[in-house]
This record gives C-alpha cells, structure tokens and sequence, in this order.
C-alpha cells in the first residue's frame, strides 16, 4: 500500500490503527464459538438425567403437592431436555459476543448434572439408613461429593474446557487439590448448617438435610468453577 498522499503526520497513526484493527479481527477469530450436534445430544442427557437424579430428593422430602406418577416423571424428563436445549442456544448465542459466558453455560449444566447426582445419592443413603443428621450425614455427604466430583471431572476436561492433552499426574493432582478444597467447604458448610440450625415441626429433618446441602453447593461450585478453569483445565 502506497502512503504518498497521506499527510506524514498521519502515517503512524494510519498504520497503527491497521495493525490493531487486524489484531482485533484475529483474536474474534481465535475466540469463534462453536455448536454441533453432539452439545446438543449431551444437554439433553443432562436434561433428562436432572429429572431423574431429582426422583430420590423429592421422595425423601416428601412434599405433599407432589405426586410421583410414570407420567410426572415422562413430562419432567421432556421438559428439562427441552429446557436445557433452548438454554444451550441462548448461551451460544450470548457467547458469540462473551465467550466466557457460553462456557459457564456449559459449566452450569454440567454442574446441574453432578448437583443432582449429588443430592440424589445422599438422599438414598438418608432414605436407606434413615438418617439425616450426625456424623453419618457427614459421611454420606462425602461419599455423595466424591461420587459428583469424579462425574465433575471427565465432564468437564472433555465438555466444558475441551481440554485436548491426554490426563496427567500433574492435572490429577492439581484436580484432587480443588476438587479436595470443595470437599471441605461443601462437607463442612453443610455438617454445620444441619448441627447449628435448631430442630422445629416446619421443616423436616430431610428437609433441613437438603437445604444444607444446597447452600453448600452454591460455594463449593463458584469455587470450582474458579479452581478448574484457572489452574485444572488451562489451555
């Protein structure tokens, strides 16, 4: 390109303003957001999968306005699936312009996922042994984790973050070190939720048992939202 008629004063600032604008279309391309047929497939796993796991919670919490028939349990699969689909879309295409954004989407079904899977696997132990409190809360409440945090892994590095590279020590070892973190703060917030709060007739003791383990969810996921992406799964 020829600058001969371009007040000399201006060239710098011409060329400048090229370069950055070159740049600026070449980090967009870099950070093009894309969707297929197979996020679609997995959201609506999750979807399904989120009506299922929430089956033991409602049972256990016993609501009286609730009642588990084959066909609540059909239309509550349905509509989830449907639900996460239609959420999926909106988050990509927010992400085409905040590509943060379509990855905590992702983040966020996947968390919805290991959250149900967690609270379903603590509310058949409670239901089994009949117990929602004491120190077999606290140990149900670690098996239910550790059972969350497993599925969290193999859904994240290959969903949420994409992570390309093969497991390594250093990767299982700095996953453990968050996911361990996570662990005490769910555990922990919730163990002391259900011991400090005080017993009365409105709420159940299962029912006090879940919201626990709510509240504690709520840290521990912006924590390994935080933990994951930072030091797990960088690329």
């Amino acid at each position: 390109m020829h600058y001969n008629n371009i007040p000399a004063g201006s060239v710098g600032i011409f060329i400048l303003q090229k370069e950055l604008l070159s740049r600026t279309i070449y980090h967009m391309t870099q950070h093009t957001i894309t969707i297929c047929k197979k996020d679609f497939f997995l959201v609506s796993f999750i979807g399904v999968s989120f009506a299922l796991f929430s089956l033991p919670i409602l049972i256990n919490l016993n609501i009286p306005f609730i009642t588990i028939t084959p066909l609540f349990i059909v239309s509550t699969m349905l509509f989830f699936a449907v639900f996460a689909n239609i959420a999926l879309a909106v988050a990509w295409k927010i992400g085409t312009r905040i590509p943060v954004a379509y990855q905590f989407a992702k983040f966020g079904a996947v968390g919805a996922f290991n959250t149900f899977l967690d609270w379903s696997i603590l509310n058949v132990l409670m239901h089994a042994f009949s117990v929602s409190d004491g120190v077999l809360f606290s140990v149900f409440k670690g098996i239910s984790f550790v059972c969350a945090a497993i599925s969290a892994y193999f859904w994240n590095k290959y969903w949420t973050f994409g992570a390309k590279k093969q497991s390594d020590t250093q990767e299982v070892l700095t996953f453990a070190l968050v996911s361990g973190t996570g662990f005490l703060l769910n555990v922990g917030i919730a163990s002391a939720i259900v011991m400090a709060a005080p017993h009365t007739q409105i709420i159940t003791p299962a029912q006090l048992a879940n919201i626990a383990a709510a509240a504690a969810t709520v840290i521990s996921l912006v924590w390994n939202f935080v933990g994951y992406k930072l030091f797990v799964f960088k690329k």
